[in-house]
């Protein structure tokens, strides 16, 4: 699923296409929305908060779709667009004089006053990627981070506790901390910079394409120390995520069973 980054540049190639444009055609292919009309709307600007993006309108209303496991906006010029928006798996069409956003094998997709976003997000945890995230979402998350029992892994994955990151930064994060990702999360080393490394590094995402260093690398030489790369599972069934690690760079404690 895309992670906080993708879902940062994804708004921005959003309001480079659409914000401050008129919308002359709109399509929204989804059962509960396709009667809703966005056309001679001007595009305030997209927001991405966790995972979610908020398209918001100049009437007061907002666009809000989910890209969950497989889906993407894709930004081409008026007027090309006509062989990608026969692909079967459009579900929202979004036409300026200039360029056209369309939204592939979207997750979820509705239309609500934008006063009433928090009723889609609001169940969330602050967002990591947020400006002011060191002062107004940092002591929550370390707070329900004492709280927690469960693996660090698990709760970083734990979009109430903190939105956006996903498998991906939750490995590299931990693999820079040196965290065994089975750790009891109220026991966590150092939570405080655990949670701005993953800021940081995600930050450094949204702007380029780094290589990760540990996730997706099973049985490659870790490049600290050499030992292979192991993967384990957070979270339990139908929800289980793999996490990669070092055995060696993020040993358990002692006694302490392995995830792999």
């Amino acid at each position: 699923m895309p992670e906080g980054d993708i879902l940062r540049r994804t708004a921005a190639r959003l309001d480079q296409a659409l914000a401050g444009r008129v919308v002359r055609r709109a399509e929204l292919r989804w059962p509960d929305a396709g009667g809703v009309e966005l056309a001679g709307r001007t595009v305030l600007g997209t927001r991405a908060y966790g995972k979610h993006l908020l398209t918001r309108l100049d009437d007061g209303r907002t666009l809000h779709t989910h890209l969950r496991m497989d889906g993407s906006w894709r930004v081409a010029r008026t007027g090309s667009t006509a062989g990608i928006e026969r692909d079967p798996w459009v579900r929202a069409v979004l036409a300026a004089d200039s360029w056209t956003a369309i939204g592939l094998r979207l997750g979820m997709l509705d239309v609500l006053r934008t006063r009433d976003e928090p009723t889609v997000i609001g169940h969330l945890g602050p967002d990591v990627l947020d400006d002011g995230f060191p002062t107004d979402g940092l002591p929550v998350v370390l707070a329900r981070v004492a709280a927690e029992l469960r693996p660090i892994a698990e709760v970083l994955l734990d979009q109430q506790v903190l939105a956006g990151l996903g498998t991906i930064w939750t490995a590299e994060t931990l693999f820079a901390r040196r965290v065994w990702p089975w750790t009891p999360a109220h026991e966590a080393p150092d939570p405080a910079s655990l949670v701005m490394t993953a800021r940081e590094l995600m930050g450094r995402a949204v702007t380029a394409d780094p290589r990760p260093r540990v996730h997706g690398r099973l049985g490659r030489p870790c490049e600290r120390c050499g030992t292979p790369v192991a993967v384990g599972t957070a979270r339990r069934p139908p929800m289980e995520r793999p996490v990669f690690w070092c055995p060696t760079c993020q040993a358990p404690p002692s006694g302490s069973l392995d995830g792999a």
